[in-house]
């Protein structure tokens, strides 16, 4: 179990989002009814729709949105018929970008994912140009407020985990796509809903950027998910120390 955080590049942006609440709530309703249509209502059957619900948790997304999302795949209601969709490519410094989404025109997403790309020196690859350096992976986020990290990280070895790393503010599990469903279900009985469980992109190794290269990647990613057709960004670099944007 390693103590280095797989995933903090993608917590240090998370505060950001609560700027952006309005837009955060429109991509989960947009989760939600997707998930729904694919998988039925419940949580307990329905992996995609378990995490979708508990992104609206961790961001206090009121339950009226939750139902009016659930009833508009139930009811046919919705106004677009949504589409998967994944763009990888290349950011400055050399760094690998997976980009996640859902889009009901992609006539419409694939140009402005690509012009953003463009506009910070960035270049859009062809399907699985970079993903095989990630691995895909299940993905669990706790609060550090709920238990001890010794704690924790006896509850994620009995449970299944690969690897625990941990920040500041949260712990970070992850263990193989197939486990997911047991080891959330395990660590939930023990310490109470995670921020986040679902499958996601780890990256294999790191690209170490210097402070103006890094500046430069987050404002690619920002105006990546600023998209209305993005869900998540995922990327390989490693910011270096003490930076601040």
């Amino acid at each position: 179990m390693s103590g280095h955080s797989q995933f903090k590049n993608i917590m240090y942006r998370k505060g950001a989002q609560d700027a952006k609440r309005a837009k955060v709530f429109s991509k989960i309703s947009r989760e939600i009814t997707v998930a729904v249509k694919e998988g039925g209502t419940d949580p307990e059957s329905n992996t995609r729709l378990r995490s979708a619900l508990l992104s609206a948790r961790s961001e206090n997304m009121p339950r009226d949105n939750v139902d009016r999302a659930i009833k508009k795949a139930l009811g046919g209601e919705t106004e677009a018929d949504y589409q998967s969709v994944r763009y990888e490519g290349y950011g400055p410094g050399g760094v690998a970008i997976i980009v996640e989404g859902l889009t009901d025109n992609k006539n419409r997403t694939a140009p402005e994912v690509r012009s953003a790309f463009l506009k910070f020196g960035g270049s859009l690859g062809e399907a699985n140009s970079v993903s095989f350096q990630f691995d895909r992976v299940g993905y669990v986020l706790y609060d550090r407020k709920v238990a001890s990290e010794e704690d924790m990280f006896e509850a994620a070895i009995e449970a299944g985990a690969d690897d625990l790393s941990s920040t500041d503010e949260f712990f970070e599990i992850s263990c193989s796509k197939e486990n997911l469903s047991s080891l959330r279900d395990a660590l939930t009985k023990k310490f109470g809903d995670p921020q986040e469980a679902k499958v996601a992109w780890k990256p294999k190794n790191f690209i170490a950027l210097d402070a103006d290269t890094a500046k430069t990647l987050l404002k690619l990613i920002e105006t990546l998910e600023d998209n209305d057709d993005v869900q998540s960004v995922t990327a390989n670099y490693e910011l270096p120390e003490g930076f601040s944007l």
